[in-house]
């Protein structure tokens, strides 16, 4: 019975099979990993938009901005796609 599994054991890790199951974990590691790095640049962006946003509608509330002009700074840095509120 030793020999049976010692036999199956040895023709399932050939060198070819290790490859291939060596390189889709690796593919899936890189997968994952991008993904991950995705979405945290994603939430990182979004939060300093959101930063910006306050700090210029704390400087127009102050009175040292004018309020047609941190509209157009905010209306400058966005993607061309997207629209203002």
């Amino acid at each position: 019975m030793n020999t049976f599994i010692a036999s199956v054991w040895s023709q399932m890790f050939t060198v070819p099979t290790v490859i291939f199951i060596v390189g889709g974990i690796i593919a899936i590691v890189g997968i994952v990993f991008g993904s991950v790095a995705g979405v945290m640049s994603s939430v990182v962006k979004t939060r300093e938009r959101e930063q910006s946003r306050r700090e210029l509608a704390a400087y127009v509330a102050e009175g040292t901005l004018d309020p047609d002009k941190a509209i157009e700074m905010l209306k400058a840095g966005e993607p061309s796609g997207e629209e203002a509120d």
